[in-house]
């Protein structure tokens, strides 16, 4: 049986030719896997970042002052039956913060039959000068609303659940008497039992409760209505620190699959 055999013969340099080639090629991989590794933790350094920014400004929306919102709620009310709205007072607001923090955060001295409630000399001798309040600036408390529980809940159900309980309740909500309502929200040690405190007064807007050099005195923790600022110790559960630490986070989770890919 006759064989043929074929005999190939490739040009001088061929193989080399070839060998570079593959080099580039395999150059032209490395590259591409690198860019695609780049892209990824980009993509998901922003997706995370987006992700950061929303959260946070939810978190910012959740925690804005309670005591702000419980006046809303108040004035809401009122109005939808036809009465008034009060003017929000926050040297008024800071004197509620005070009364919460007469009770030392024993919710069982809150309203039932063993229900306490501060002297009312406290309120020139004792809560006016903790807020910076001028005490000749002091007006009669026409209502007052106070609650207590070891669960935190949003204003609104503050209201309607907690401080609103009977027709006392309603007839206080509804006076005619009051002008000007402050609000305060706080817990003890920054958290639970959490209380909620509504003072009313007949005093003229702007010329009673007024503070000394026209600003309050530090009186955290808690928060308390007109204070134009977010709360601290009753909901406080944002910071930007939390913040800084979920972004930090974020950085790390995207580098460490950006690199196992």
């Amino acid at each position: 049986m006759n064989r043929k055999f074929i005999l190939r013969f490739e040009p001088e340099g061929t193989s080399s030719r070839q060998t570079q080639r593959r080099s580039v090629l395999e150059l032209l991989s490395s590259e591409t896997v690198t860019m695609a590794k780049t892209m990824t933790m980009w993509y998901l350094l922003l997706t995370l970042s987006f992700v950061y920014v929303a959260t946070a400004d939810t978190q910012i929306k959740v925690t804005n002052n309670p005591a702000d919102k419980l006046v809303a709620a108040i004035n809401e009310n009122r109005t939808a039956h036809k009465v008034s709205a009060l003017t929000d007072n926050p040297g008024l607001a800071c004197i509620a913060l005070q009364y919460i923090k007469a009770y030392q955060g024993n919710c069982g001295d809150v309203g039932g039959s063993d229900g306490k409630k501060p002297p009312e000399s406290q309120f020139a001798e004792v809560f006016a000068p903790n807020c910076g309040v001028e005490a000749s600036t002091l007006a009669p408390i026409t209502g007052r609303f106070l609650g207590c529980q070891t669960n935190y809940v949003h204003a609104p159900e503050a209201f309607s659940e907690i401080l609103i309980r009977n027709q006392k309740s309603l007839d206080i909500l509804y006076s005619k008497n009051h002008t000007q309502v402050g609000a305060a929200v706080t817990g003890t040690d920054g958290g639970s039992p959490y209380f909620w405190c509504v003072l009313f007064s007949s005093g003229k807007p702007n010329q009673t409760f007024t503070f000394e050099g026209g600003v309050a005195k530090i009186t955290k923790p808690g928060c308390f209505s007109g204070a134009n600022d977010e709360c601290s110790g009753a909901s406080d559960y944002w910071s930007p620190l939390n913040g800084m630490w979920v972004l930090a986070t974020s950085v790390l989770i995207a580098i460490g699959f950006g690199l196992a890919l």
